[in-house]
């Protein structure tokens, strides 16, 4: 039988009261097994709830209060691993000799629940999906990437990769809400693929509430790889022109413009970034969709009561470069802002989240950088300030002889720091 370590227990908390200590194992929750975080959190939110621990039982009655436990890893459970060999995965495109947590790939629908990755689907068994029902989560984000069945398997090198609709239709039948995501490849599912995909996904509303299209990232690193074309400005536009129409219709048809665009197309395609109010609720703005119209919104928005006397410099990827460029000078005309091309993963790389603390020291030593530099925390892990390969950033600011100030992707957080 399954068995959890606790590793503490928070003071004051019903299981604190109810005697349970930091040690104790605990094999079952009224009668079921403790699997993982999802069922300690189902299992315990009832008003009577017995403990069934390695050497006693506890009876607590909670009242659908938190129990105060707490477990080595946030899962309880190890993270379940992904399966598939997708022609995209940025994971197998990664450097050499980085650090092995890098390189692990994750495809496990209680990290979609609790932190919003995006999953597959095919890494799922019967339990899973029974689980997923049973326990009624209230979202799970999902990969999709194309819904023709055999493309599907082509694409993610997985033979249950096909089913993906039929998985769908039962979790929206069950009244869970899905966003999903589509990696678009030129010339594999874009164009009338994508135009099925998109229909496909639509007919599942209001369950799967958006679909966002963004293009896939190809390194440098791609020896032995499946062979993709990036998208350059004609194919961008043709994305763009697409997208539009469906959103037209789908306005028309189900109440919302449901599929958006990662602000890159945009970019690729030389065109303007949607208005703020096109983004609607900004449901896929983790996805890089709607990033721009949001941060010009709160850059905008926000007012500078008084200018700072500390002369600084930002940092950004290249795709974001004109973008931010434009914003600062229009308020701070003598900050500098600095693009750093991505020598690291390869030129084609050119959003700010992958930049490299060794690429920003290789580009910026020996410039006039002020007494400050400002990065978005996206280059750097979370709570950290460890940058993708294992710099940090005392490391550059020791390099570079400059502080460095990491910011939220806030635009009235970066006007303020100006």
């Amino acid at each position: 039988m399954m068995m959890t370590k606790i590793k503490n227990v928070k003071l004051n908390s019903l299981s604190d009261v109810a005697g349970v200590r930091a040690g104790d194992v605990l094999v079952s929750i009224n009668g079921k097994p403790v699997v993982d975080f999802l069922d300690y959190m189902y299992l315990s939110s009832d008003s009577h709830v017995v403990l069934e621990l390695n050497d006693r039982t506890v009876e607590i009655e909670a009242d659908y209060e938190n129990l105060g436990l707490e477990f080595e890893t946030m899962l309880i459970d190890a993270p379940k691993r992904c399966h598939n060999k997708c022609i995209f995965c940025f994971i197998d495109q990664n450097a050499p000799n980085m650090r092995e947590s890098i390189y692990f790939k994750d495809d496990d629908y209680r990290l979609s629940f609790l932190q919003g990755n995006y999953i597959s689907l095919t890494n799922l068994t019967e339990a899973d999906i029974t689980k997923i029902i049973e326990y009624n989560l209230p979202r799970i984000n999902v990969s999709v990437h194309t819904t023709n069945p055999q493309l599907r398997v082509e694409m993610l090198h997985n033979s249950n990769a096909g089913n993906v609709l039929e998985i769908m239709r039962r979790f929206a039948d069950a009244g869970i809400s899905m966003n999903c995501q589509i990696v678009l490849c030129r010339g594999v599912n874009d164009g009338e693929e994508l135009l099925r995909t998109i229909e496909d996904l639509a007919k599942l509303s209001p369950a799967v509430e958006s679909v966002s299209v963004v293009p896939v990232g190809l390194t440098k690193y791609r020896e032995g790889l499946a062979e993709l074309i990036p998208f350059d400005k004609e194919s961008a536009s043709a994305v763009v022109a697409a997208v539009g129409e469906c959103q037209v219709e789908l306005l028309d048809g189900v109440g919302t413009r449901f599929v958006f665009l990662a602000d890159e197309f945009y970019l690729l395609a030389e065109q303007a970034i949607p208005t703020f109010e096109e983004y609607e609720d900004f449901l896929q703005i983790e996805n890089g969709v709607g990033m721009m119209a949001s941060f010009i919104q709160e850059f905008e928005e926000t007012e500078i009561l008084k200018s700072s006397e500390t002369k600084k410099s930002i940092i950004t990827g290249v795709a974001a470069y004109e973008f931010i460029s434009e914003l600062v000078k229009s308020v701070s005309p003598e900050t500098q802002v600095f693009a750093i091309k991505n020598e690291f993963f390869g030129e084609r790389i050119t959003v700010a989240g992958l930049v490299t603390g060794q690429d920003i020291i290789n580009q910026l030593r020996g410039k006039s950088l002020g007494d400050e530099i400002l990065i978005p925390k996206c280059m750097l892990r979370a709570d950290s300030t460890v940058f993708l390969d294992d710099i940090t950033v005392e490391d550059v600011e020791r390099e570079l002889n400059v502080k460095v100030k990491a910011l939220t992707i806030d635009g009235s957080e970066l006007k303020l720091s100006l």
